[in-house]
């Protein structure tokens, strides 16, 4: 735990009591501060209550006793409308803050300058997030990683000098974090997304960029058009990453062709065979990794082994092993068309499984990638609606459910001519309508394919 020193004899109001919000409780009232804690839930209140929390209705709550609000990242601060609590908050003229803002200041505090990675974009926020935080572990540093990717901030060990942080961030945690100021401030990529959050693409993309401005060093991919205005704004140090053929610019790592080159076109790490590491997308998150380590002095082997040993993230581009010559990948995090798209673009000759609850678009947008699938095994309720997209263009089995359909295509695969044909995983759809989450889905289909003869 990291506790909140700063707000010591203070009374603060916070509402929200899911994971995060009851550590920064416990955090802060560790630290010396006295909480009144709020939840919709009674659920959430009496397990606050039950580990030593103060619950409250802040409703009735006198407002002038409270030095700031800690908001939970879930909770809307200004879109669709703002949640009760900011109102009187905004009222009272105090101010709203979120867990990471509160460890900023406790960095600032008490280990002025400690190592702290912060990462954000609309894709690859938690792979790059791991990736950072094995490299550095495996090189030897003492690292805490959470935030977004599962672990509270204040739930981690608190920032000194030779311990380094390396936290994702949502667009709704930097939003709550006015003083961010990571010694590294890594952007991936914007594209649309939590507009209802936000209003709108232009104020998405500047709650993004707020990640960046304090940062002793900036890390941002250029492929995308907001991502590259960003970048020419920047005040200070920066690598500019991008996923190109040809040599890099000035102060920009190229990932392409499984490798990431640095400026002068030197070859800083060859990706070829790293499983976890396949496809752009995944080149792109290596190379941001690259230059995000080598700030803290990790470079050569170190950097290569690192690399090469990075066992993946559960659910996202797994790989679960070989039958023989097929390959069985679990892409079951990918719950949209985007995110099958880049397991697509990562193999060819796929026996794809896909469907489930399907989100608006279909897999329309997914046919110029048609042609790396040898056929497609349809399960859940969508279908009928893939089945009328695919016609004409890809052979495919109504198979139903995942163990149907995961006998079938790894029978299929193989019997097939292809070196390594891949059975994949990759839905393109929300999980809701046989399981309870992706994780269910992907650890149902784990088990499927150890099963198998």
């Amino acid at each position: 735990m990291t506790p909140v020193i700063t707000f010591a004899g203070r009374t603060v109001a916070l509402f929200g009591l899911g994971g995060s919000g009851l550590a920064t409780a416990l955090a802060l009232q560790a630290g010396g501060a006295r909480v009144v804690a709020c939840d919709d839930s009674p659920e959430s209140m009496a397990r606050a209550q039950a580990q030593g929390v103060v619950t409250g209705d802040l409703r009735d709550a006198d407002w002038s006793a409270f030095s700031a609000l800690i908001l939970s990242p879930g909770v809307p601060l200004t879109h669709p409308e703002p949640h009760w609590t900011v109102a009187l908050a905004k009222r009272a003229g105090i101010e709203i803050i979120g867990d990471i803002e509160l460890f900023c200041r406790e960095r600032r505090a008490v280990a002025q300058g400690s190592p702290f990675i912060a990462i954000t974009g609309t894709n690859g926020k938690s792979t790059t997030t791991a990736l950072i935080a094995h490299v550095l572990a495996h090189a030897g540093w003492d690292v805490q990683m959470g935030g977004n990717i599962g672990t509270a901030i204040l739930s981690l060990a608190p920032p000194a000098a030779n311990r380094v942080h390396v936290i994702e961030m949502s667009s709704f945690q930097i939003d709550l974090t006015p003083t961010l100021d990571p010694s590294v401030g890594v952007l991936l990529n914007i594209t649309p997304d939590h507009l209802d959050r936000h209003g709108t693409m232009e104020n998405y993309a500047a709650i993004k960029e707020r990640l960046i401005v304090a940062a002793d060093l900036a890390v941002v991919g250029i492929d995308d058009e907001p991502s590259r205005a960003i970048a020419e704004r920047r005040k200070g140090a920066l690598v500019r990453i991008q996923v190109a053929e040809g040599s890099s610019a000035p102060d920009t790592l190229t990932a392409r062709a499984a490798a990431v080159y640095g400026t002068n076109d030197e070859r800083l790490a060859d990706l070829d065979g790293i499983g976890t590491l396949r496809g752009a997308h995944n080149w792109q998150n290596a190379a941001i990794a690259i230059a995000t380590v080598r700030a803290l002095g990790v470079t050569g082997p170190a950097l290569d082994a690192g690399l090469r040993s990075f066992p993946g993230l559960p659910h996202r581009m797994e790989p679960l092993g070989h039958r023989g010559r097929v390959l069985f990948v679990n892409d079951s995090k990918a719950t949209n068309a985007d995110s099958t798209e880049k397991a697509l673009s990562a193999f060819r000759d796929i026996h794809w499984i896909l469907g489930g609850k399907a989100k608006e678009g279909g897999i329309a947008p997914l046919s110029p990638l048609f042609d790396r699938v040898a056929h497609a095994y349809l399960i859940g309720a969508a279908t009928e609606a893939f089945a009328a997209t695919l016609e004409g263009k890809v052979p495919y089995t109504r198979c139903g459910t995942l163990d149907v359909a995961t006998k079938a295509a790894a029978e299929a695969a193989a019997a097939s001519d292809a070196p390594e044909p891949v059975v994949l995983l990759s839905p393109a759809c929300a999980s809701y309508d046989q399981f309870k989450s992706f994780e269910e889905r992907g650890n149902r289909f784990r088990d499927y394919v150890r099963a198998l003869a």
